[in-house]
């Protein structure tokens, strides 16, 4: 290995471990750190309020924040430094700004990339309009004026790719159980599935750009051009109810639809190069093509029987708090609970009073999601949940009395 190459390769790793650095330096981070916060925050209190006991702890949301995004966004890295996509500093503070904007509704189905880049895309067109006394505005015109607008399309396209595959993989995991009021006034049991993803990628960025407003920032050279490259946090939020399926069915159904969008909007991307009106196209068609996503599945959800109702025969399960009894015992949500220690259960009074027929030894049997009947026992130890650690959707008459 000759000596240049050698040099090439401390420059890159030198200004790989740069870029890691600066992606501390932004302040979305820090924000989608608080934003998580305050959803679990909330999501305890509406937990609280429908079974009187959190499930998960105010961390949940902020466990997952920094989990599997990071892979995808290695991932996407390589795409846009090997195809050498450069966004100037104005053009990523915009899109952080949106972003915290969007933040301050904590709907988080609004993070997805099809809004937060979405409309960053259509502020950069028409903030140029404006005309400022300011040298700081002129800088930050020019770097709209010098951003790619179809390079951004395709990282619309990525991300939107990426939401996707997080969806999948991980969307449908550790979902919220509440309760609300069916279309009759009776209890109905639903799921809030909300995921809050950090997705790091790295960007080229003008050099002149930055030394422009920060003369110390450290920059190096590629083709004769000055670069800097940073590490640029994306936050991708991910909202769905679910009333009349089982999170894992609908939430995965809702991923591959993502996923659909997202192709045909890379071929919309790609196609900007030669007719770049198409680049706007594709940003219109992210949020529009999205938001239908969203409709179609809300209305589908709301057209369909509820599933998480009281049922006929045996108790259905709602929620398993985690690290209960019933989560050890392999407890799934949608199985139904028929017999307690031999009891046959229909309310959740009858479910209590068949645990107090042997306290120190459960058995259940269960009806699955697949409709098999299969069985489930444990020994029971003093200090544990004493109903188990299983939600359900409590009888009429007690969801009367704790609605008055």
């Amino acid at each position: 290995m000759n000596k240049a190459v050698i040099e090439l390769i401390e420059v890159w790793l030198f200004e790989f471990l740069k870029g890691v650095a600066r992606f501390f330096l932004h302040p979305l981070v820090y924000f989608s750190v608080v934003v998580s916060l305050l959803i679990g925050f909330y999501r305890v209190k509406k937990e609280r309020q429908s079974f009187h006991i959190r499930v998960y702890d105010i961390f949940h949301e902020l466990r997952s924040l920094f989990s599997s995004g990071i892979i995808v966004g290695l991932v996407i890295s390589v795409i846009t430094v090997g195809l050498g996509i450069v966004l100037p500093f104005s053009s990523i503070a915009v899109i952080g700004i949106v972003t915290i904007l969007l933040s301050f509704s904590l709907r988080i189905r609004w993070l997805s990339p099809a809004y937060t880049i979405g409309l960053s895309f259509f502020v950069m067109i028409f903030l140029p309009q404006l005309s400022l006394p300011s040298s700081l505005w002129e800088t930050m015109v020019a770097d709209f004026k010098a951003t790619s607008l179809v390079a951004l399309s395709l990282v619309l396209a990525l991300l939107l790719l990426a939401e996707g595959f997080l969806i999948i993989m991980s969307g449908y995991k550790g979902t919220s159980p509440q309760k609300m009021k069916g279309k009759r006034g009776l209890p109905v049991g639903v799921h809030i599935a909300q995921k809050l993803w950090m997705v790091p990628i790295f960007f080229l960025m003008p050099g002149s750009g930055i030394t422009s407003t920060f003369e110390w920032w450290p920059v190096f050279q590629l083709q004769g051009k000055e670069y800097a490259l940073f590490l640029v946090p994306f936050t991708i939020g991910f909202q769905h109810k679910v009333l009349s399926m089982l999170p894992i069915e609908t939430v995965k159904n809702v991923g591959r639809r993502v996923i659909v969008h997202g192709l045909l909007l890379v071929a919309l991307a790609v196609a900007g190069i030669w007719y770049p009106v198409l680049a706007i196209a594709a940003a219109s068609f992210a949020i529009v093509g999205r938001e239908l996503i969203s409709l179609q599945h809300r209305f589908m959800d709301d057209s369909q029987p509820f599933f998480y109702t009281k049922k006929d025969r045996g108790l259905l399960v709602l929620g398993v708090i985690p690290k209960s009894p019933a989560d050890k015992m392999a407890l799934q949500i949608g199985e139904v609970i028929t017999k307690v220690n031999n009891i046959s259960v229909n309310t959740v009074d009858d479910f209590y009073l068949a645990l107090q027929k042997n306290r120190a030894f459960c058995k259940l049997e269960i009806v699955d999601t697949n409709g098999e009947l299969r069985f489930s026992q444990r020994a029971l130890y003093d200090g544990e949940h004493h109903e188990l650690g299983i939600l359900f959707v409590h009888d009429e008459k007690k969801w009367e009395t704790e609605a008055v």
